[in-house]
């Protein structure tokens, strides 16, 4: 049983208005003030917000970015030029190729297609090898497209041995690179050469 009456016929105070209430129309609020039903206010939600987590950052199954291997750019036709008669500076045409001074190309002719099963395990007929960049005005094929490859200079070496930006229709930074020829030089100058379908890349190809 309850200890208290039930207050059928008392009257209360409100503690907001002060004013006086039937007992039995009071409430009492959140914060323990006793007001009348005309008066209760609900506890605002800003007063008790939620508790806050943290957005999980990591994905359960991330993998890691990948790392491309450097792979073959293909060349314009003749994209060679030699810069001077009894010079080995050659010129290199290959637009936008975002190369930095110091970097080592190796030059390829034409893919050659064998047999086998590495890599991959899985044809009968593959590209197996390239061949050399075509010689021309004293250079030869095979120094053109040497396995050790070349460490370039960017920009276009004209005849005085300055960087130029001849052709004018052409920038000589993003477009041209230069490097000098091992054993061979050029008979005549000024000559474009290398054929068609001679690509630009690494030293070793990583499939």
């Amino acid at each position: 049983m309850s200890n208290f009456a039930r207050g059928k016929k008392a009257l209360a105070i409100s503690d907001r208005s002060g004013m006086a209430f039937p007992y039995n129309e009071m409430r009492k609020e959140w914060n323990g003030a006793f007001v009348h039903r005309s008066e209760f206010e609900s506890k605002h939600p800003q007063l008790q917000p939620r508790a806050r987590i943290n957005d999980p950052q990591g994905l359960q199954n991330a993998r890691p970015a990948r790392t491309e291997n450097a792979s073959l750019r293909l060349l314009g036709p003749d994209a060679f030029e030699t810069r001077l008669a009894g010079s080995g500076d050659i010129n290199v045409f290959e637009p936008g190729h975002g190369r930095t001074a110091g970097d080592t190309v190796r030059f390829y002719g034409i893919g050659q297609a064998g047999t086998g099963t590495n890599p991959p395990t899985d044809t009968t007929t593959l590209v197996r090898s390239y061949g050399f960049p075509n010689g021309f005005d004293g250079i030869s094929p095979a120094n053109l497209g040497r396995a050790a490859g070349y460490t370039i200079t960017l920009g276009y070496k004209d005849a005085s041995g300055n960087i130029t930006t001849t052709p004018a229709d052409k920038d000589t930074r993003t477009d041209f690179y230069h490097f000098t020829v091992a054993t061979n030089t050029a008979t005549t100058g000024s000559i474009l050469g290398g054929g068609m379908f001679t690509s630009s890349g690494p030293t070793t190809l990583v499939s």
